[in-house]
């Protein structure tokens, strides 16, 4: 028999420094996203790995080093499909990246992008990483349609019918309840621990603040007239054209309506509490698929390749709140943010936070206004104040976007760092509500 070579191949890439006392600064050097699509009630043309590549691909080839000299690739994916396990490993091998390079998927619902940007920043803080590929996707209409477990007993029980008797009283034991199938994009929008759906929560906050049909529905079409600007005005330039198999582009993000109106708004029913809700499909986040992918670099890396920068993150805080108040989740993570780095609402410059449901950011805004939740949720001897709504989302959000879950974390942190390039600002704020009572948010500041 011929003699196998126990010797391991030994990566030629060069190890990464130690972690000094001093925690070192990361750099945003680059992203790309694709545009946002909204789910048409059938697959979309692209499987999340698909879009990943999509913005991941023009992102790399447009940068001074190869792409060995990665570290990491890291990416939020909340659904990645059955051929799709660890999908931050399926698109690096499918980029070129070098065999030796790791590949991780992280889950944190809505911020999962988020999750991953704040997980390579700090393994570069940490001195185990010098450049890494950061980012998510989610391809929401490709979400699973599953079996239910009697159907699922029913087919282990015909797989063990060996004899045509067994096999015909089995097939007789099969009922019309064993073809209804589990929806996996309700049931992942459901919080299975209080039993409501992340609409329902909306609702929850409607009326603890008193928001009315009128408020939300003036946000939603504020949303959708920003994003129509906004692409008018061709300022959307980190969205990169993706091509299908067929040969049909995309460019723009397809959910828009220039045309809405709060009239047209006000003539949809309540979806998540009907007949009396307020919360509709108009003034709630699109069903939709997209990818955003970043690079983020240590100071050694920036110096090294001599590259340009487009920001630095200067720190992120995660929280956890109540899952049925879950839309609260961006007051819970900003406030000590912000009380940390001695910072008020009006010291940053533009803020995107992540428009779930119409309520829910109105909800946030109204939290900081009100002494007794800041007193008794925030622990503050005042309430935080007014945020200035010009400098919110000033190109639309998730209403008029969509809202991608895996990959909207790291669409908000690309997109308030170019928002304050364009600006010539410094400071901004990227922040989400996550589904099962969580906030994250992350500081920003432009180079």
């Amino acid at each position: 028999m011929a003699e196998v070579s126990t010797k391991k191949k030994v990566s030629k890439k060069k190890s990464v420094r130690k972690s000094a006392s001093q925690p070192r600064e990361v750099f945003i050097v680059d992203g790309s996203r694709t545009p946002f699509l909204k789910a048409k009630g059938k697959p979309g043309p692209f499987a999340a790995a698909d879009l990943a590549l999509g913005c991941a691909r023009p992102l790399m080839a447009r940068q001074s080093f190869d792409l060995d000299a990665l570290d990491e690739v890291i990416m939020g994916c909340v659904m990645p499909g059955p051929d799709e396990a660890n999908i931050a490993r399926v698109v690096a091998l499918r980029l070129g990246c070098d065999q030796h390079i790791p590949a991780w998927t992280v889950q944190r619902n809505c911020a999962s992008g988020l999750q991953a940007i704040d997980s390579a920043a700090k393994d570069i803080i940490l001195g185990r990483a010098d450049l890494v590929l950061a980012g998510g996707v989610e391809s929401m209409s490709h979400a699973p349609i599953l079996l239910n477990n009697t159907m699922v007993t029913w087919l282990g029980a015909w797989a063990a019918s060996k004899t045509i008797p067994q096999r015909l009283s089995t097939l007789g034991q099969l009922r019309a309840r064993h073809f209804k199938p589990i929806i996996g994009l309700l049931r992942g929008l459901t919080d299975p621990v209080v039993g409501l759906s992340m609409g329902q929560t909306a609702e929850n906050l409607a009326y603890r603040f008193n928001i009315s049909r009128q408020q939300m529905d003036d946000f939603a079409v504020r949303s959708h007239l920003r994003l129509a600007a906004a692409q008018e005005q061709q300022l959307l330039n980190e969205v990169e054209a993706i091509y299908d198999t067929r040969g049909h582009f995309y460019d723009l993000d397809d959910g828009v309506r220039a045309d809405s109106s709060v009239e047209k708004l006000a003539k949809l029913r309540p979806v998540f509490d009907r007949p009396f809700g307020l919360v509709t499909a108009g003034n709630s986040a699109q069903i939709t698929d997209g990818a955003a992918m970043l690079i983020l670099a240590s100071g050694e890396a920036v110096k090294k390749y001599n590259l340009s920068v487009m920001g630095k993150i200067n720190d992120a805080h995660w929280a956890g709140l109540a899952p049925e108040q879950m839309g609260l989740g961006p007051v819970h993570a900003i406030t000590p943010l912000l009380k940390r780095n001695k910072l008020s609402l009006d010291d940053i410059d533009y803020w995107e936070i992540n428009e779930a449901f119409a309520a829910q950011v109105l909800g946030c805004l109204a939290a900081w206004e009100d002494k007794a939740y800041c007193k008794t949720e925030l622990g503050l001897s005042a309430p935080l104040g007014p945020l200035d709504q010009e400098k919110l989302n000033i190109h639309g959000g998730g209403i008029s976007l969509g809202h991608p879950v895996g990959a909207s974390g790291a669409r908000i942190v690309l997109h308030v760092l170019q928002t304050l390039k364009q600006n010539n600002k410094r400071k901004g704020i990227a922040s989400l509500c996550i589904g099962g009572g969580q906030g994250g948010a992350m500081f920003l500041e432009c180079a």
